[in-house]
């Protein structure tokens, strides 16, 4: 199990306004007395999720995601050979990923670039999510590289690109033990709640991110952006690991409906 504790500063990096986003002032609640948050969620309920794969034809396999408003493409290329022979390992492949933030994305309009600290911290995140899980004894010699594009940002950054790059891995037939899926929780006002936007992750809430092979209920990510009083750990790791059973499922049945599309198209 991979167990990461983010900087805070990650709060200041990828900030939507609560005024130009939501229509609210500052000062909006996060969790009304009737246990609705600003989008109308209840406090267990995961935000929409849609997702799609071989969205590119020059890639080996894609994928893209919306959580809510949070939307992100992967692509994966490889097993491939090495550029440069020097990291080569005689034994496994190499996993590379690239995470970008479109500029767009954001309130900010802010230009980053691929050697940002956080943009870096992202992308060893999952590539050392990923390297246990994927099969690379079988492709010694080799590379596979996985890239990710956040096209908005809504909170949830880190558990989208996982999805993502789950999805990308399987329509590029790449072997893995399992399904990757990942899900967030915080807590707000001692309440525990499932998958934060943008707006509660900026109110200081904290929260935990939690990656989990769903056969075995393996945790293979655990990364913590805030502190969390060691009373509702539990609880929140128990409702982040229920969304990521939940958010299973969904990609599963994309994953099912692509391939029967594929077999139909053969047949037919």
């Amino acid at each position: 199990m991979f167990v990461a504790i983010g900087s805070p500063k990650r709060l200041s990096l990828y900030t939507i306004s609560s005024s130009s986003h939501y229509g609210m002032d500052s000062r909006v609640e996060l969790l009304t007395p009737e246990g609705l948050r600003v989008d109308g969620r209840r406090a267990n309920e995961l935000r929409k999720i849609t997702a799609k794969t071989s969205v590119f034809s020059q890639s080996d396999g894609s994928a893209y995601i919306e959580q809510g408003n949070t939307k992100c493409l992967a692509a994966v290329y490889g097993p491939r050979e090495v550029r440069h022979r020097m990291q080569a390992l005689a034994d496994r492949a190499i996993i590379n990923v690239e995470f970008n933030v479109a500029p767009f994305s954001t309130s900010e309009r802010k230009k980053r670039s691929k050697n940002d600290k956080r943009s870096l911290e992202v992308a060893t995140f999952i590539r050392q999510t990923f390297e246990p899980v994927i099969l690379t004894s079988q492709f010694p010699r080799s590379q596979i590289d996985i890239y990710l594009q956040i096209f908005q940002h809504d909170g949830g950054l880190l558990q989208s690109c996982i999805n993502a790059a789950t999805l990308a891995l399987i329509d590029a037939g790449i072997p893995m033990l399992d399904y990757v899926c990942a899900c967030s929780a915080g807590c707000i006002d001692k309440v525990p709640v499932l998958d934060l936007n943008n707006l509660e992750e900026s109110a200081d809430t904290p929260e935990l991110t939690v990656a989990i092979l769903p056969r075995t209920g393996k945790v293979n990510l655990l990364e913590m952006e805030s502190r969390l009083h060691i009373e509702k750990l539990a609880s929140v790791t128990e409702l982040a690991t229920e969304g990521c059973m939940q958010i299973h499922k969904i990609l599963d049945d994309v994953v099912r409906k692509n391939t029967q599309h594929l077999k139909d198209r053969l047949t037919s």
